[in-house]
């Protein structure tokens, strides 16, 4: 529960993995089939000339070193920076306050999540229908929210379980001053056999 591009991550990663898959596949099959072997280690001593070649062609004036190499570097630097700001820019993931409240002149005040955890379960612990609920909390781009895990007992409306827990947000919204965004989970575990919807607040 974060912001970041799951669609993305996982488009790059199936492209890792079959090129992974590939250089595998290639090795694997160089190892049992040495006209294979031959004719990449041709290719490869061909791409070595060639890079050699294009850099003695283009030297950096007064050094032995070449401008292919210093643009290579460049854009290894390059490649960094921007990867050190995609991570900036994803979901910060667990935290553990659910808001911060500033007032004027005086400061702020961060809430816990284990406030907001002792509140959700004093507050379900009267109904038949929940065995449990866990709480944690999760830093988007410009907000933090929680997710609420709810362990329903067997057989239990998944209807009536959703309109508590509106009832349930409803009130940690009052009691914290403003509307924390909230996924609800309506779940199974151990002790049932039941799967829920899932309630967005």
């Amino acid at each position: 529960m974060n912001s970041t591009n799951r669609g993305l991550n996982r488009f790059l990663l199936a492209i890792l993995g079959i090129v992974v898959l590939a250089a595998g596949v290639l090795t694997s099959w160089a190892g049992a089939a040495p006209v294979l072997a031959r004719q990449w280690t041709r290719i490869g001593q061909d791409a070595l000339a060639w890079t050699r070649q294009q850099l003695r062609a283009a030297p950096i004036p007064g050094t032995d070193t070449s401008w292919w190499t210093a643009a290579s570097l460049l854009a290894v630097v390059l490649a960094l920076v921007l990867l050190v700001f995609w991570i900036r820019s994803q979901g910060g993931g667990h935290t553990r306050r659910i808001g911060t409240h500033e007032d004027a002149g005086r400061g702020a005040t961060t809430v816990d999540v284990s406030y907001a955890a002792e509140a959700i379960t004093d507050a379900t612990a009267g109904n038949d229908q929940i065995l449990s609920t866990t709480v944690t909390a999760w830093r988007l781009k410009d907000s933090d929210a929680l997710k609420i895990n709810v362990q329903a007992r067997r057989g239990a409306s998944p209807a009536d379980i959703a309109s508590a827990m509106e009832v349930v947000i409803a009130g940690l919204d009052t009691i914290l001053g403003e509307q924390v965004p909230v996924l609800v989970h309506i779940g199974s575990g151990p002790r049932s056999r039941f799967a829920g919807p899932e309630l967005v607040h």
